[in-house]
């Protein structure tokens, strides 16, 4: 299987300025992190990363998306797997001044899954 680059499949719960970044940046890459926000955390389960969209994002910021992407699988190698409160809420930890060599790692492009607002409940898949 010479020439075939194994990845790994993650999602990643944002707001709409995050997401405005990312759409900034060609759907290639996500944004450095703020200086109160030492670690990029990009999640194993699409029902994890949903969960954080429409609970945590919406009440923060009036809406929350849930994005898809593909990582190097060499890449990710170097970070442990973290439980961050339960086996459904498996996610990495990626140090922020990681995430530009975590950027370039990115296979393809970021897409948005899953969309959730303020005020509408449900889950509104928004393809990209």
């Amino acid at each position: 299987m010479s020439g075939t680059i194994e990845t790994v499949l993650l999602w990643r719960p944002v707001g709409p300025l995050e997401l405005e970044l990312i759409r900034q940046a060609g759907m290639r890459a996500f944004p450095p992190r703020l200086p109160d926000q030492p670690i990029f955390y990009p999640v194993l389960s699409e029902d994890y990363a949903v969960k954080i969209a429409r609970d945590w994002n919406v009440p923060a910021s009036g809406a929350g998306f849930v994005t898809r992407f593909h990582v190097r699988k060499d890449y990710l190698n170097q970070y442990a797997i973290q439980e961050a409160g339960g086996k459904a809420h498996l996610e990495y930890w990626i140090p922020a001044e990681d995430l530009p060599r975590f950027n370039e790692a990115i296979v393809d492009e970021i897409e948005v899954t899953a969309e959730f607002r303020e005020g509408v409940s449900g889950h509104s898949p928004t393809r990209t």
